[in-house]
């Protein structure tokens, strides 16, 4: 099966799976993403028989389509994700949740339900998308989807979401509606024993707040987020919220917690723990303000990648020729995705502004990191 998928982010930073409602793609993520780059890998994918992905014959079912999910995380070597589905996406999450919590660390499931609708429903859909098209039934879906608000003040953005409908194979919206009408985890939810979050939209009329209240009451180690003002795809419609929802979830409500994640990630665990085993009453307030404000208030920022600031850092190292910093953040550069000679270069770049002297200091400790890498 050919899924369509994007995966954005630093190698040694966990995944995060995104997987998108019916009639969508994994654009209706496009918002969240810069928000989330520093703290997690995002992979967004086009679900079976939506945008890009595949459309095959005959009717899908949920296991079909979480299947896919844990072939597209072995394809790509992630062994262990977080998994982040609204709607569609969250009957996906609940079938990972009860069969794959093995892959799983955390788990959101956002408007969704444990059983969405009847088989009346789901056929009638079917029925109209033959007759029509996804393309006819565009306002329909704008106005179940998005609040007044919204429509009336997100112009751009709605036409985008627009441009997202007309795209949506037909087909494949028919088929992932047979699997929406007989997926049903009512008697299920116990078995899902992953950290879970539930987040609905206070308006949503397709998966209402009773439904999500069910779900964060039968899963045992779950709790639940409204989001008041806001209907069905409430994670596009108030991108900055979800996200810090998210972050709060999966990484930890405080700065603290949000700059060791970071910190972790962009050093690794092992340096880390060394100099956290090294606190004392003299240098603990100091590791504390490095770990709260130069990572959890500047590494945080989503206005630079965290390859860039890679780049930026080394070069400034070379600058003031600190030696010992500049060979921990040409360690930490590869976690940040840069390859070797992109670090040659930077040195090459910094030789003409910073010195030849402090250019050829940066060239013999970086090739000191390369020998003690294996690079």
């Amino acid at each position: 099966m050919r899924t369509h998928y994007k995966l954005e982010g630093t190698p040694n930073s966990p995944v995060l799976i995104f997987s998108n409602s019916l009639g969508s793609n994994y654009h209706m993520w496009d918002d969240l993403v810069p928000l989330l780059l520093p703290y997690f890998q995002v992979l967004r994918y086009d679900t079976r028989g939506h945008g890009h992905s595949a459309v095959t014959q005959g009717e899908y079912s949920i296991r079909l389509l979480a299947e896919d999910v844990i072939q597209l995380a072995d394809d790509l070597g992630i062994e262990k994700f977080a998994f982040c589905g609204l709607s569609m996406g969250g009957l996906i999450g609940q079938y990972l949740g009860i069969h794959h919590a093995n892959r799983l660390n955390h788990l959101v499931l956002s408007n969704t339900g444990a059983k969405i609708g009847d088989h009346a429903r789901w056929t009638e859909r079917a029925e109209r998308i033959a007759a029509v098209g996804t393309q006819g039934m565009t306002d329909e879906f704008l106005q179940r989807w998005f609040s007044d608000d919204f429509l009336e003040k997100e112009i751009h953005k709605i036409e985008k979401l627009k441009k997202m409908i007309a795209q949506s194979p037909d087909a494949g919206y028919i088929s992932s509606c047979a699997a929406i009408r007989d997926a049903d985890f009512r008697h299920d939810l116990e078995k899902i024993s992953v950290p879970t979050l539930v987040i609905t939209g206070d308006e949503d009329p397709v998966t209402n707040v009773e439904q999500a209240e069910f779900l964060a009451d039968q899963i045992p180690n779950s709790h639940l987020y409204v989001m008041m003002g806001t209907k069905h795809l409430c994670a596009t419609e108030r991108p900055v919220e979800y996200v810090c929802r998210l972050i709060d979830f999966i990484v930890g409500t405080s700065v603290e917690e949000r700059g060791m994640h970071i910190r972790r990630t962009v050093l690794g665990a092992e340096h880390v723990d060394k100099a956290n085993a090294k606190k004392n009453a003299f240098n603990s307030d100091f590791q504390e303000f490095i770990t709260d404000y130069a990572w959890g208030e500047i590494w945080s920022r989503p206005g630079l990648s965290k390859s860039q600031r890679s780049y930026i850092t080394l070069a400034m190292l070379i600058a003031l020729n600190r030696k010992d910093e500049f060979k921990m953040h040409v360690k930490a550069a590869f976690n940040n995705g840069l390859r070797k000679e992109e670090i040659k270069e930077i040195i090459m770049h910094a030789s003409i502004y910073c010195g030849l002297p402090a250019a050829n200091e940066a060239i013999h400790s970086a090739e000191e990191v390369f020998s003690l890498l294996g690079k």
